[in-house]
């Protein structure tokens, strides 16, 4: 079964790629553009009435973990650098008059 892919189909092609293709060029990508759906074609042939559909190659479970403290923030090593700390912050000079 053989697609032919037309001159129009190849011009719009090349717009959303923004190509700009010679003549020679358009005809080997009408050619391989048809090899592809020949292939694809061939493909649906298969039967695939006993395979159940996936949405990811690979099994996936929860991915996600409970987050656990295993050696702190260090907010008390970065407090004891600060010239003032109040609260459990550092406390700033007013910018803002």
């Amino acid at each position: 079964m053989a697609n032919i892919i037309s001159d129009e189909t190849i011009e719009y092609v090349g717009i959303l790629a923004k190509l700009e293709l010679s003549d020679e060029e358009k005809e080997a990508a009408k050619k391989d553009m048809g090899d592809m759906l020949d292939y694809i074609d061939q493909l649906n042939e298969l039967d695939t009435s006993q395979v159940e559909p996936m949405s990811h190659v690979f099994p996936v479970n929860n991915v996600f973990r409970e987050d656990v403290v295993t050696n702190g923030d260090g907010s008390e090593d970065a407090l004891a650098n600060a010239p003032l700390s109040r609260d459990g912050g550092f406390e700033v000079p007013k910018t803002i008059v």
